[in-house]
């Protein structure tokens, strides 16, 4: 059964996006307003609570699987984030680290990475350094507005809300795998 609506249809991303993304090996991501919607939410016992979208997990496990390496900085420290990375199989965790883009040099220099290797997804001035170091910097549109206007691409999809899906998508479209790779879950190969 096919909906008709803009929800339905396969994005169109500019080809200057597609450009940019296609020899991306690196995707490295913030947590808060981009795997999240931007919400500190506590139990009344003071616990803290994180909802991660399902579809930006898959999207994740994706591009790990065409050989993008995934890299989380954030600038809080949470368990719970510690779990779901775990749990999606996330190696290259970074937590209680303000300044990103010196993380993200570090990962460069590391992983003997040029920043034209690199996507960076952030929403908020913390991030600014690492879009902009960055070959490929994203946001999404519930981003700060001097954060959009820095970025390479800006998602349609909001924080926490599939925004990471789209963008690892877009990232596996740029390499020619996508097609494919939804074909896989029709049980089809082309």
């Amino acid at each position: 059964m096919t909906t008709q609506g803009a929800a339905t249809q396969r994005p169109a991303w500019p080809r200057e996006a597609l450009d940019k993304a296609s020899g991306i090996t690196l995707l490295a991501l913030d947590v808060d307003g981009i795997m999240t919607d931007g919400s500190l939410l506590f139990s009344a016992t003071g616990d803290e609570l994180k909802a991660f979208n399902i579809l930006d997990g898959l999207g994740m496990k994706q591009a790990m699987a065409a050989g993008i390496d995934i890299a989380v900085i954030t600038g809080r420290t949470s368990p719970l984030t510690e779990r779901r990375m775990q749990s999606l199989g996330v190696g290259m965790l970074l937590q209680g680290r303000e300044d990103k883009v010196t993380a993200l040099q570090e990962i460069a220099s590391r992983r003997q990475l040029s920043p034209s290797g690199i996507a960076y997804m952030g929403d908020d001035l913390p991030d600014l350094a690492a879009i902009r170091y960055a070959g490929f910097g994203v946001t999404v549109p519930n981003a700060h507005w001097f954060v959009r206007q820095h970025a390479d691409y800006c998602t349609h999809a909001t924080g926490g809300n599939g925004a990471v899906r789209e963008l690892t998508d877009l990232l596996l479209a740029a390499r020619g795998t996508l097609d494919s790779e939804l074909q896989r879950w029709l049980g089809e190969t082309e």
